[in-house]
């Protein structure tokens, strides 16, 4: 009953005035420099949210390079949590706002939810997938209320491709991110699939099913 996303979320999904551009790919497969790239060539003013946690040390290194490589006049804004508010106040500030990322804002959302072994309930397993979404709907309203010059820029992975996880948590989060995927690509203006470090606009290449 969670599959059929496509018309699901109201108009607010449906006719986005600004642009939304979403980037997919598996681990290492170039999302943040491709998404970065895009923001820089804009020349336009950027605001960076990052959604990660510096939870260790492996981590914290990350974050730094991450930090390093970005440019000094972007503003960066760190919020594990609230897309929805802070993509908001993000455009206060700047005309192209880049998040990254939605995966880890889901692991980090997960893990908020509790009792880890609650989540092979059936009933509490539905309450996750449906208040997931709810946030992506309330994401995707926001930048519906923008003008046509705002555009967002929103990586996430693709992990949908690798072998079915063994424990329950690991399929409801994979299962759930697939779900934010399609709805956010939905959405979107354009979908780039990332490949070694090279991007595929394949909202251009799709074409709609027919039989």
């Amino acid at each position: 009953m969670h599959e059929n996303i496509s018309n699901s979320g109201g108009d607010a999904e449906g006719a986005l005035s600004a642009r939304l551009v979403v980037i997919l790919g598996g681990a290492r497969s170039g999302k943040s420099t491709f998404a970065e790239r895009l923001a820089l060539q804009s020349g336009r003013r950027v605001a960076y949210i990052a959604t990660a946690l510096a939870s260790d040390d492996d981590m914290r290194d990350r974050i730094a390079r991450h930090q390093a490589q970005r440019p000094t006049v972007w503003r960066t804004i760190e919020e594990p949590l609230q897309l929805a508010t802070t993509v908001q106040e993000a455009a206060l500030h700047a005309d192209v706002i880049l998040l990254d990322c939605v995966t880890i804002w889901l692991s980090n959302w997960l893990f908020m939810q509790g009792d880890g072994a609650a989540i092979q309930d059936d009933a509490v397993s539905a309450q996750h997938y449906d208040s997931a979404l709810q946030e992506i709907s309330r994401l995707l309203a926001v930048i519906a209320s923008w003008d046509a010059q705002k555009t967002l820029l929103l990586v996430s992975n693709e992990v949908g491709l690798g072998i079915v996880p063994s424990y329950a948590s690991g399929r409801i989060y994979r299962d759930i991110l697939g779900l934010v995927n399609q709805r956010l690509a939905a959405a979107a203006s354009q979908v780039y699939l990332m490949v070694a470090g090279l991007g595929v606009d394949i909202k251009r290449l799709h074409n709609e099913a027919t039989i």
